[in-house]
């Protein structure tokens, strides 16, 4: 469904992302892990389009969309969650998700006109905050509300809007420990479905563990590592790039 080859990008002298090719297939959740300054968010920018490439294309469903802008992937069906919450705080909890049904159904953006002719969408609007555990929170203002419920609002849009590919990035960060289960269960909701692929950017390992198909690691903008969760987490490079540890001190410690 999405494919990058030989994705790169250069600041100056730098080079954030190298030459990296993967493939993500419908019906798996891809964790994309490595120390911080690795490349992983640079490389969610690249997919999504909030960067533009050097060099190297992005492919969805085959087709080469290396020179849409942000908005128009959004529109071929990449969805994308930031690491910080990304609402329109003065507007309620009903409105933003019902901007984006709006939006997924070629309605417009108007707020008002639209809904004494399309109660479908507002059905669809209300289905989608009752999926996120926000029924009852819909005419509170975004800015409102905690850290965790701005979370699953954001989670919220992003299934209205219906993308083929979900992105998230750090879903988890900020949240308190009685916060995360609930991104949790809704990403798991969203990996039931076989025709979605899901790419998540987490530095939490139990998350990763739990909920990953398959981990890709990054270390310096390179890709160092694919494969399954078991196999990549017990790798040499994974444990001296991404955990600290070096193969040849757990060797010493065991003598």
């Amino acid at each position: 469904m999405l494919e990058t080859r030989d994705l790169t990008v250069r600041f100056g002298g730098h080079v954030a992302v190298n030459a990296v090719s993967c493939a993500f297939e419908p019906g798996t959740l891809t964790a994309i892990v490595g120390p911080n300054g690795a490349g992983k968010t640079t490389y969610f920018n690249l997919i999504s389009g909030q960067i533009k490439a050097s060099t190297g294309s992005v492919r969805l469903n085959g087709v080469d969309i290396s020179a849409l802008g942000a908005p128009s992937r959004a529109q071929a069906g990449l969805g994308r969650a930031f690491q910080l919450t990304n609402l329109f705080p003065n507007l309620t909890v009903r409105e933003n998700v019902r901007l984006a049904v709006q939006a997924r159904a070629g309605a417009g953006l108007n707020l008002w006109r639209i809904w004494s002719d399309r109660k479908d969408l507002m059905v669809r609007a209300d289905e989608v905050l009752d999926a996120v555990a926000l029924g009852d929170k819909g005419d509170a203002l975004a800015s409102s509300l905690p850290h965790g419920d701005q979370r699953k609002l954001e989670v919220g849009i992003l299934m209205a809007l219906e993308p083929q590919v979900f992105m998230f990035d750090e879903p988890t960060a900020g949240m308190s420990v009685d916060e995360v289960p609930v991104i949790l269960n809704l990403i798991r909701q969203l990996k039931a479905d076989k025709t979605k692929t899901i790419l998540l950017v987490e530095h939490k390992m139990d998350v990763v563990r739990e909920l990953s198909d398959r981990i890709i690691v990054l270390h310096n903008g390179e890709l160092v590592a694919d494969g399954d969760p078991a196999t990549v987490i017990a790798s040499p490079v994974v444990q001296q790039a991404y955990l600290g540890i070096n193969p040849e001190d757990k060797e010493e410690v065991a003598a």
